[in-house]
């Protein structure tokens, strides 16, 4: 590594990150010039490996505007040994005042995609090296007009009648089936999307969906028209047993006002809620592993809320 230069970006520089070619063309992105403009992205928050100067390893951590917690490391790329993109990472760390959460985006199914992992495994073991470790996957889920199941004819539905109502069952859901958006909350407003889902999805109580068996509610959903663009924000159950038919009537819901494309954020491990929503018409989009620091820095890391949409 005697010709490696591991540096930040400087102001007007943002060609010198595009000129590495992009990796997992596939995935949606945000360009980085955009995110610049945007205020997202800063150049003394972007480091370059160069060697020979050619840009071999490139990081960029992402905080939005007005966001309440720290920035998180969004874009990591690399075509150098995982030793080069460790060094770049801990030169940064040192910089940046401590490492911070990663959220490395992959396409569906990596795993099964040899040409994915060929790309992939330098990334993800640099961040190892550099002390990050694995905290978990999250995957991204689009439903776009496929016919919905028909329902079972078990529950009823109908709309929220207040806040009062939603909340009251939020408290009886300990672990909600879907929380889609749930870093953004976090990072932005500081906000629990598991506990405390109306202080993000601001719109009206009427919009969201309660489940009923015999007249008692037995799950929620709240749908999300007005976001930056629809999707399932909050979907949790009292009776699993109602997860397909409140996930076909909330996105037949969303369906009704327009909308053309539904997303939905789960959990990878959580199987039965996947299969549910691939029963219901949803198409993986795409995976986001979940890394934070280890040891000592990780309670800090806890503590500053930070991830993407």
């Amino acid at each position: 590594m005697t010709d490696l230069v591991i540096r930040p970006l400087v102001a007007g520089e943002e060609d010198l990150f595009e000129s590495m070619p992009d990796p997992l063309p596939p995935l949606r992105k945000i360009g980085y010039a955009d995110g610049v403009a945007g205020g997202g992205y800063r150049p003394e928050r972007t480091w370059v490996a160069l060697r020979g100067g050619r840009v071999v390893g490139r990081a960029a951590w992402l905080l939005p505007p007005g966001a309440a917690g720290a920035p998180w490391l969004d874009r990591f790329d690399l075509v150098a040994e995982p030793e080069v993109g460790a060094a770049l990472l801990r030169a940064a760390h040192d910089a940046l005042g401590g490492p911070h959460r990663y959220y490395a985006g992959l396409p569906a199914h990596w795993r099964r995609r040899p040409e994915v992992l060929a790309v992939v495994r330098a990334p993800l073991a640099a961040a190892r090296l550099a002390g990050l470790v694995e905290q978990g996957e999250r995957l991204r889920c689009s439903w776009a007009g496929t016919p919905l199941p028909a329902a079972s004819g078990r529950y009823a539905f109908r709309p929220a009648t207040d806040s009062t109502e939603i909340d009251s069952l939020v408290g009886r859901i300990a672990e909600p089936d879907v929380l889609t958006g749930r870093e953004i909350a976090q990072a932005v407003a500081g906000v629990d999307l598991a506990r405390d889902p109306l202080a993000w999805l601001t719109g009206p109580a009427a919009t969201w969906r309660i489940a009923l068996a015999a007249g008692e509610p037995v799950g929620l959903a709240g749908p999300a028209g007005d976001a930056c663009f629809p999707l399932l924000g909050y979907l949790g159950l009292v009776d699993g047993a109602a997860r397909g038919d409140l996930l076909a009537d909330s996105v037949a819901a969303l369906a009704a006002e327009g909308a053309r494309e539904v997303v939905a954020d789960v959990d990878a491990h959580r199987v039965a809620v996947v299969a549910e929503l691939e029963r219901t018409g949803f198409r993986q989009l795409r995976s986001r592993l979940i890394f934070a620091p280890a040891d000592g820095a990780l309670a800090a890391a806890t503590r500053d809320p930070g991830g993407p949409r």
